[in-house]
């Protein structure tokens, strides 16, 4: 794994409306200061104390939204400019995955969480966090920060709407499923997806039926298709059959 990979990085729960309005004010043409004010206006009626544990939170909250929409790291710079180009023509369904493919590439770990989590809604109806948080451990190491970082990330799971919880404390379901049909935000995702792996580089069909992107239902798209519509994209020819799509 590459640091950022090694990385827990998000361990705040993170409402989709904060992602947002942070992409909003980005595309607004707002410098970073300004952004930076309007968020905290908008984080303190969340956290509204003033104690140094809330005042932590507000802080690690902030630097998450302004890490995946504005201070991205410049491996993802590129991905970061076409996300708000798509955010301003895509269709309002398909929202929800860019703000996806952006913090998962900004943030490895959310697709690590994500990634373990649909694994276990491929087996099983339902799954537990301690589940989740078990097979994070073991790629992450016997840390407490792990177990926390996850929670709070299967919480945003279920703030998002992609997550639902059950009678049982602790135990979700699988709630909404979004289908995906734009090849441009498809072939975008893909891209997103790649950069939050270890290895950059995957078959189409293993992309497309990924486990970190299980609240999404993709179109099929053929990998030349998806080459074509990314210029960070290329193809890789892996023995008779296999075409590897992989970052340049």
């Amino acid at each position: 794994m590459n640091n950022r990979q090694k990385q827990i990085g998000i361990d705040r729960h993170i409402r989709l409306e904060w992602l947002e309005y942070t992409s909003n004010m980005v595309l607004a043409g707002n410098d970073e200061d300004d952004v930076k004010d309007k968020l905290e206006q908008l984080l303190t009626t969340v956290f509204p104390s003033s104690s140094p544990n809330t005042r932590g939170s507000l802080s690690k909250t902030l630097t998450i939204l302004l890490k995946t929409w504005l201070r991205v790291h410049r491996d993802i710079q590129s991905l970061r400019d076409t996300g708000l180009e798509l955010l301003q023509s895509v269709k309002k369904t398909d929202l929800i995955a860019i703000h996806w493919g952006m913090i998962m590439a900004a943030y490895p770990f959310w697709g690590s969480v994500a990634g373990q989590t649909g694994r276990l809604l491929r087996l099983q109806e339902n799954v537990s966090a301690s589940q989740i948080q078990r097979r994070l451990r073991e790629r992450f190491g016997e840390r407490e920060t792990v177990s926390r970082a996850t929670r709070r990330v299967i919480h945003s799971f279920v703030d998002w709407g992609v997550l639902n919880g059950t009678k049982e404390i602790g135990v979700y379901k699988k709630e909404h499923k979004y289908t995906i049909d734009d090849p441009k935000v498809i072939s975008w995702l893909i891209e997103a997806s790649l950069h939050a792996r270890t290895n950059k580089a995957a078959t189409i069909k293993e992309i497309l039926s990924s486990p970190n992107i299980f609240p999404f239902c993709l179109d099929h798209i053929s990998a030349e298709q998806v080459v074509s519509l990314s210029s960070h994209l290329d193809l890789l020819r892996h023995g008779l059959d296999d075409i590897l799509v992989m970052l340049r």
